[in-house]
């Protein structure tokens, strides 16, 4: 009987271990050089957050986040001044839990050539995301297609076109 119950708590240990949203949830950032940075949840609820009003395909939201600029700056990632010339071919990988990815040209998430702010969000309508959205999700206003607004995001990765 008692390895019957090893057995058994051997089992349900390692489903939980893979229960989405079980697992500590966290972002990671790469440069072009392929250092890594891994920020928690908790690190980025505790981030200074923007909060946005937009539509969502056919409903209003009102979605809290931290903008891209700021998250990719924690993360040592230049912008501003020192992006012109050969680092404008440098573009952002958003990828998602599920392989989905988009891009975005690096430019487009820095103050200092945009005029919107580009966040990840985790937070709708003042409560966190649930598991079909997060734990974090892009929100782009200003794209007429909500194709970029990648749910489940995991990762923000830069790379160089060439």
């Amino acid at each position: 009987m008692s390895q019957r119950r090893c057995l058994l708590i051997s089992i349900v240990c390692r489903f939980l271990i893979f229960v989405p949203g079980l697992s500590a949830q966290t972002l990671q950032i790469i440069d072009t050089e392929g250092h890594s940075t891994t920020l928690t949840a908790t690190q980025i609820a505790n981030s200074p957050h923007i909060t946005m009003k937009v539509r969502d395909h056919d409903s209003d939201a009102r979605f809290d986040g931290v903008s891209l600029s700021a998250l990719l700056s924690a993360a040592g990632i230049q912008l501003g001044e020192t992006l012109h010339g050969l680092r404008m071919t440098e573009v952002l990988l958003v990828g998602a839990a599920d392989g989905y990815s988009v891009v975005f040209a690096l430019a487009e998430v820095d103050p200092a050539f945009a005029v919107r702010d580009i966040i990840l969000a985790d937070k709708r309508d003042g409560k966190p995301l649930d598991t079909k959205e997060g734990p974090f999700r892009i929100v782009a206003p200003g794209d007429k297609r909500l194709a970029r607004w990648v749910r489940q995001v995991t990762d923000l990765k830069i790379a160089v076109l060439k």
